[in-house]
Parts: structure tokens; C-alpha cells; sequence
């Protein structure tokens, strides 16, 4: 899975091959961690994509994102550098994960200069570092002082440095007379992958899997099964791959899931596992970071809203537990009135002092003996008969009256707790961050803001935007990814006579499928109720229970949170959604 030298590799060849020549168009930034190129050359129009976050790669990308407001620092020096220079030089240091961008452009004065952008493209280490043409520092996403590192600094001013070497071998100057000799010093039960990674350079488990792979038919066999001729065959197949530029992208998939990816086949996933070929790699990154990108990013950017809502689900559940026992409490009130009124007929056998008594039940007649049963009640010595009897009688009122408020509470706080878990949905399908602010601005509006800190509400309130979608027959169909959405799409997009979807029971989005007076297919309901199921909590499941009706029949719940309503005279459907299909309907 890591984006190991060989990748780096294959990505370098395929930029130059397809960008190497173009100018720069466009410098975006749409994260903090994150650089986009737009290169126009003679191959046509490419988005260079430069990631050197949580997920560190480079390739081009087709994939849209959205860009901030006001673009970060780094974005506009690059701008002002970079806009216009061209793609002159692409250079992989070494076999490190290192990779240097030269662009010939034109400095301030307007001479002819050359500035790089330095890629380091190492898990957390990783680095984007803008340097001039003695590859002296101008800036870098994350600077290194003395404080951080005592082996290399990366500061404005001074001189970029590779990173520390590794104590490896550069597995492409390998030969295997060298091979042979590293072979021999190894220990006969360390499995074969183990010693390829820890003697050579930038190689990923996968990749040293698939050259044992080819070269044992086992991906796990240790050094004692095979000789340094064995393992040199699969290792240097690999190699000759990197060497000649015959690059294969293969990814492979779990349960329709992306899990790992190489830039040469890899021969040993078997069943269940698929393997998927791509013309490019570039397509292959695509294909594999898109999900991992947008949950990370959304993440990260979601934290507040994660933890607020966090919080609140704890307290609202430790209050409904204290009140749920309280109510237990509350059915005592019938005994505390029989203890009150078997003191009040008893009172003449009663004398103040004493700590119980035990009367006569008169509710408690046994069959067997011919008598009533007792009961015995304590007392408190300090008051009269009588006043025993009212505090019992004040007990059971207090009781009494208490059951009545409790199960109102009880009812807001199951209420309360339900309107969390839609907006623990809802940020569950946020997509980009205009999705997250309308979720804030939810939250705001409901009574969370003073938890959110720093959270300034929007002056004037833009309508949401919904996703779309188009059915088989072509009817448009609406979907809310949060609560302001979905009350927006059924209070204000949706006629009357439209067909509105949910799916029953649980959390999940308002879907809308706008008819304009006809009478879909079949087909169409099918649809709209997929992408019902797959917009909620129950997604991923099989045969999804989801209610429709025309939405005439859905009211809105006076004084109730955002998105809550009811409905009847509804019918519902059992719909599997396939997450590849509903994603074709959607409209862009």
C-alpha cells in the first residue's frame, strides 16, 4: 500500500512522458498539505497533483476539489513563480522516494532562472520544498530547525540536502554477485520478503511479497527453502520492469475495495481478492485514494464536529440513564400510599416513638391460613402517627407527579439523542466542505454553537446544495446529505405530487423524485429507493426496507429540530443499493 521508490518510479516516467515541455497554467491548493499543477502541453491539458500528507504521492489526477476562499501562502508564491515556467527536468534522486520538478521561468527582474519544487514522499516525513536554481530553500510546507532534527534542517535560506541515507543497498545497481553475498549473510529462517526489505531501498511488502512470489510460488517462504539464484529471478524480473519503463499498475480489491496497489502485477492476492489492471497509474492512484482522501480530509476537517457531537450523545445518554432510573423509582408511589393508609386506619395502635410497626393488610388475604396477611412499615420516631401518614402521602404525590415529568424528559431526550445520531449521519456523507459548514450551521441553529469554538454564524443564509441525481428513465431525483438539506428538498424543491423516499427506521437522507405529474416506471422507484438506502445508516446492508409516498402526505413537526417529520399512508420498498450504480446516476 505504501507509495514505495518503484511507484515513484513509474509516476516520474509517466509525467515525463506525458507533461515534460507543457507551462503551468494554474497553482491551486485546495489543502494544506496539497499541491495541483495545471499543465497544458502537447499531450493537452493535465492536473499535476502533488500530496505530501497523510496519503504522499504525485501523479495527475482527475479527480475535482475544491479550493479554499483565500489561498494559503505557499499556494501564492508558487503562483507567482511557477504560473507561466515550464516543465523542464522530472529527476527521481537516487532510488529514494524523492522526486525533483525543474521549471525554466523568469525571476523578478524578468531574467530567464529555473526554480524546483522538491517532492519527499515518505509516510510522515513527507516534504514539498520550493528551492531556487542552487537549490537553495525559498519555502517549504513543513520547515525543519534544530529543535526537530540534529541530522538535516530544511529552512528559507539554506541549501536543500537529501534526506539521511538509509544503511540498503540501491537495489537497481544491484548485481547478483552482491545479491548473492547479502543472500548468504542472512539467517536461514528469516522469511524471504523480511531480508529484501531490510537490505535494499524502497521497496513495499507488497512488491518484495511478489518477487518472492515468482521466484518460490509462496509469498512467505524463508531464506533456508531457497537459494540467492531462486530469489534473484523474481527480484531482478522486478527490477528489469523499473529499468526498461514496462510498467503494469495493477490494484487489488477486497469486496469491491481497494487494498493495495504496486506498479507491476502481484501474482499472489489469490481468491476472493480481485485484480484490477489500469492503463496509467495515474488512473490507479485516482481509483485508489479517492474514498481514503475524502474520509481523511473530512476528518480532519470534522473534528469539532465530531467532538461536540461526541460529547453531547454521552450526556444525553447519562441523563436518560439517571431519569430511566428515577422513573424505576416512581413505582414505588402505590406502595407509599398504602404504607399512608394503612398507618391512618391503624392510627390508634400507633405511638409516637416508635421506629415500625407492623399492621394488618388488609390487600394481602391468604387462602391457606383463612387470615390477611401483614406489612411492616418504618417509622420515623421524631413525628406523631399522624404525621408519618403525610409523609408517606407527600412521598407518594412526589412520586407521582414526578413519573409524569420524567416521561416527558425521558421523551426529549430520546428525541434529542435521535437528532444526533441524523447528524452523526450527515457527517457521515458530507463531501466537501461547503457540506460541513451547512452542518454547523445546523448545529448553530439547534443550540450546539457555544460548544463550537471559534464558530461564527453566516450573516445571510445560502440555500443548500443538494446532490442529484437521474433515474433510468430520466427523472431528476434530489437527495439531503445533511438535516438543512433534506428540509430544504422537501419544504421547498419538492412539489406536492412528487414522490418522497427515506429509509425506514433509521437515519438517512430526504430523497425526492420530481415526476411533474406522471407516473414513473417501475424501475424509476427502484431507484429513487437505492439511493435512499445508500444515503443512510443502514448502508451496506441487503434488501433495505424504504418507505415512499407522495409528498403531500409528509408534515413537517411544529417546533421539532431541522429535517424531522411524519408521515402515513406510505408503501415501502426492499431495495439492495449497489454503490457503483447510484454513483453513474449521480449528476456532476
Amino acid at each position: 500500500m505504501a507509495f514505495d521508490a518503484g511507484m515513484l518510479a513509474c509516476m516520474t516516467h509517466e509525467i515525463a512522458q506525458a507533461a515534460l515541455g507543457g507551462r503551468v497554467e494554474k497553482v491551486m491548493q485546495p489543502e494544506r498539505d496539497e499541491i495541483i499543477l495545471q499543465i497544458r502541453s502537447f499531450e493537452g491539458g493535465r492536473r499535476l497533483l502533488i500530496n505530501a500528507g497523510a496519503n504522499p504521492r504525485i501523479g495527475f489526477t482527475e479527480l475535482t476539489k475544491e479550493n479554499p476562499a483565500q489561498p494559503p501562502m505557499f499556494c501564492m508564491l508558487l503562483r507567482k513563480h511557477l504560473t507561466g515556467a515550464k516543465l523542464s527536468s522530472i529527476e527521481q534522486a537516487g532510488f529514494e522516494r524523492v522526486v525533483i520538478l525543474g521549471f525554466d521561468t523568469r525571476d523578478e527582474m524578468g531574467f530567464a532562472c529555473t526554480r524546483y519544487l522538491i517532492a519527499e514522499l515518505m509516510g510522515k516525513y513527507s516534504n514539498l520544498i520550493f528551492a531556487d536554481e542552487n537549490k537553495r530553500i525559498i519555502a517549504a510546507f513543513k520547515t525543519v530547525d534544530f529543535t526537530t532534527s540534529t541530522q538535516r534542517q530544511v529552512l528559507p535560506g539554506m541549501r536543500y540536502e537529501l534526506p539521511p541515507p538509509q544503511d540498503k543497498d540501491n537495489p537497481l545497481e544491484t548485481d547478483f554477485d552482491r545479491f548473492s553475498e547479502l543472500y548468504s549473510a542472512e539467517n536461514p529462517e528469516k522469511p524471504l520478503d523480511k531480508f529484501i526489505l531490510s537490505r535494499f531501498l524502497g521497496i513495499s511488502a507488497a512488491v518484495a511479497r511478489e518477487m518472492v512470489y515468482v521466484s518460490t510460488r509462496h509469498p512467505d517462504t524463508p531464506a533456508r527453502y531457497a537459494s540467492a539464484e531462486t530469489l534473484w529471478k523474481g527480484f531482478s524480473a522486478v527490477m528489469d520492469r523499473i529499468k526498461t519503463a514496462d510498467y503494469a499498475p495493477t490494484m487489488i480489491l477486497s469486496d469491491g475495495k481497494p487494498v493495495e496497489y504496486a506498479f507491476c502485477p502481484l501474482t499472489h492476492y489469490t481468491s476472493p481478492t480481485e485484480s484490477r489492471p489500469f492503463e496509467t497509474a495515474s488512473a490507479m492512484l485516482d481509483a485508489y485514494f479517492e474514498t481514503r482522501d475524502k474520509a481523511s480530509r473530512l476528518t480532519q476537517r470534522a473534528s469539532d464536529v465530531l467532538r461536540l457531537l461526541t460529547n453531547a450523545e454521552s450526556r444525553v445518554k447519562k441523563k436518560l440513564d439517571i431519569q430511566e432510573s428515577e422513573l424505576r423509582d416512581c413505582e414505588k408511589a402505590a406502595v407509599y400510599k398504602k404504607y399512608g393508609d394503612l398507618i391512618t386506619a391503624s392510627i390508634y395502635m400507633i405511638k409516637k416513638g416508635d421506629k415500625q410497626v407492623e399492621l394488618t393488610d388488609y390487600e394481602a388475604w391468604n387462602d391457606a391460613t383463612g387470615e390477611y396477611g401483614t406489612c411492616l412499615i418504618t417509622l420515623d420516631e421524631r413525628l406523631t402517627p399522624a404525621a408519618n401518614a403525610q409523609k408517606y402521602y407527600k412521598k407518594y404525590a412526589k412520586a407521582r407527579n414526578a413519573k409524569v415529568e420524567l416521561t416527558k424528559q425521558l421523551a426529549l431526550g430520546r428525541e434529542e439523542l435521535n437528532y444526533i445520531y441524523t447528524v452523526f449521519d450527515a457527517l457521515s456523507h458530507a463531501e466537501t466542505a461547503n457540506d460541513l459548514a451547512e452542518i454547523r450551521d445546523e448545529l448553530y441553529r439547534s443550540g450546539y454553537a457555544s460548544r463550537m469554538k471559534g464558530y461564527a454564524a453566516p450573516k445571510k443564509q445560502p440555500a443548500p446544495t443538494v446532490a442529484k441525481f437521474r433515474t433510468t428513465n430520466g427523472y431528476l431525483v434530489y437527495c439531503g446529505k445533511n438535516n438543512l438539506q433534506n428540509e430544504h428538498i422537501t419544504h421547498k424543491l419538492a412539489d406536492r405530487n412528487d414522490y418522497w423516499f427515506h429509509a425506514k427506521g433509521v437515519p438517512g437522507s430526504h430523497v425526492v423524485m420530481v415526476t411533474n405529474g406522471e407516473e414513473p416506471d417501475a424501475q424509476d422507484f427502484t431507484d429513487a429507493a437505492s439511493i435512499a438506502a445508500h444515503y443512510s445508516k443502514a448502508a451496506g446492508g441487503a434488501q433495505i426496507p424504504v418507505d415512499y409516498l407522495l409528498v403531500r402526505h409528509v408534515r413537517k413537526v411544529p417546533g421539532a429540530k431541522p429535517g424531522f417529520v411524519t408521515y402515513h399512508t406510505n408503501w415501502t420498498a426492499y431495495v439492495t443499493p449497489d454503490a457503483e450504480r447510484i454513483a453513474g446516476m449521480r449528476i456532476k
